[in-house]
C-alpha cells in the first residue's frame, strides 16, 4: 500500500502505528533529540555511587532501520537510575542513550510485556563520542568519562551530549532610540559609563532561553575635542557585558560623527530566565586619551536581540 488510505483522525478509519510515527516525524520536522533544554539530563546520584540518574522529560527518536519507520515519541516521568560498571586498570568512556527497540523492525521484545523504550549504556566508546556509534535507534544523552579504578560516578565525569530536536528561537528588533538632549561627554575616565541620555531597552527574557545573540548599533555618535582612543560596549542586566569595541580615531580637534557597533553571544544565567533585563550602551577612554565621545538628538541606537535554546 503506497498511500495511507485515510489521514490521521478520520472518523471510522483505522490508523497503523507507523502512520502515527510518521505524524510525529512530520511535526518534529524530521529532527530528533530532547524536547526542551532541561529534558532527560544525566547527573550523579544524590549520593554518588556506581550509577547515574536521568531526569524527567521527553524527546523524539527517528527510526534508523527503515526510511519510513517514522519517529518515536518517548517520555520519562521522574528520575531513572542507570547503572555504570566500574573501571579496572584503564579509563573507559560509556555512552548513556535512550533506546527504542521496536520488534516490527529489530529485536524480539514483546511490547505487551517488555519495555520497548529503555535507557541503555554503550560501553567503550571513543573519549570524544557525541553520537551513537552504530545504527541502533536511539538518542545520546551523556558520555561518562571514567578514570581508571573508579566505581563512583560524579558530575565531573559526565559530559552532556544532548541535542534539542527543534530548539526555540525568538528574535526582536528593538525600537530605535534617539536621545532627546546631548549626553555628558565621556573619555576623561578609563572606567566605562552609560550615555546618560540613552535609557536603554527593557528586554523580556524567555523562560527557556540559554543564549542571547545581541547586536547594538550607535549611529552617528559625536566625537570632539581631540583624537579619541577608547571603547564602546553594552551591558545586559547586572551581570552580563557585551565584548567591547575599540575606537581609534584620528579625527583631530573638530566635531565629527561616526557609527559604531557592538555584538556578542551571551550565556543566559538561570536567574535571568522569565525576567526583564536592561540593555544599555557604555563608553570609556583608554589611558592617555584626550578626546571625548557623546550622543545627542542626531544620534540613534538600534538593538537586535535573538534568544536561542540549548540543553542546560
Amino acid at each position: 500500500m503506497a498511500l495511507f488510505p485515510a489521514p490521521i483522525l478520520t472518523n471510522g478509519a483505522t490508523h497503523s502505528a507507523q502512520q502515527f510515527r510518521m505524524l510525529v516525524r512530520d511535526l518534529s520536522l524530521g529532527a530528533e533529540g530532547i524536547t526542551q533544554g532541561s529534558d532527560l539530563k544525566v547527573t550523579q546520584l544524590a549520593t554518588p555511587g556506581g550509577a547515574v540518574q536521568v531526569g524527567d522529560g521527553s524527546g523524539v527518536i527517528r527510526g534508523k532501520v527503515n526510511a519510513f519507520q517514522g519517529t518515536y515519541a518517548v517520555c520519562n516521568v521522574g528520575s531513572a537510575t542507570v547503572t555504570i560498571a566500574p573501571t579496572a586498570g584503564t579509563p573507559r568512556s560509556d555512552l548513556v542513550i535512550v533506546r527504542v527497540e521496536d520488534p516490527d523492525y529489530e529485536g524480539t521484545r514483546d511490547p505487551a510485556v517488555d519495555p520497548v523504550t529503555y535507557f541503555e549504556v554503550i560501553p567503550n566508546v571513543s573519549s570524544t563520542a557525541t553520537t551513537i556509534p552504530d545504527g541502533r535507534t536511539g538518542i545520546p544523552l551523556a558520555r561518562i568519562d571514567i578514570p581508571a579504578s573508579t566505581a563512583t560516578i560524579t558530575d565531573a565525569y559526565i559530559k552532556d551530549v544532548r541535542k534539542i530536536a527543534v530548539p526555540r528561537t525568538q528574535r526582536t528588533l528593538l525600537p530605535v532610540q534617539s536621545p532627546t538632549a546631548a549626553s555628558t561627554e565621556l573619555g576623561a575616565s578609563t572606567t566605562y559609563a552609560y550615555f546618560s541620555t540613552h535609557p536603554g531597552w527593557n528586554v523580556a527574557v524567555p523562560d527557556w532561553a540559554s543564549q542571547a545573540i545581541i547586536s547594538v548599533r550607535a549611529s552617528q555618535a559625536r566625537l570632539s575635542t581631540a583624537n579619541f582612543y577608547g571603547g564602546i560596549r553594552a551591558t545586559f542586566g547586572a551581570s552580563l557585558t557585551l565584548q567591547f569595541v575599540t575606537i581609534d580615531d584620528n579625527g583631530g580637534t573638530g566635531v565629527r560623527r561616526a557609527p559604531f557597533e557592538v555584538a556578542d553571544t551571551l550565556t543566559i544565567p538561570a536567574s535571568y530566565r522569565g525576567t526583564t533585563q536592561l540593555l544599555r550602551v557604555q563608553a570609556a577612554g583608554y589611558s592617555g586619551n584626550t578626546g571625548r565621545i557623546n550622543v545627542d538628538g542626531s544620534s540613534t541606537f538600534i538593538a537586535d536581540v535573538q534568544f536561542t535554546e540549548a540543553p542546560r
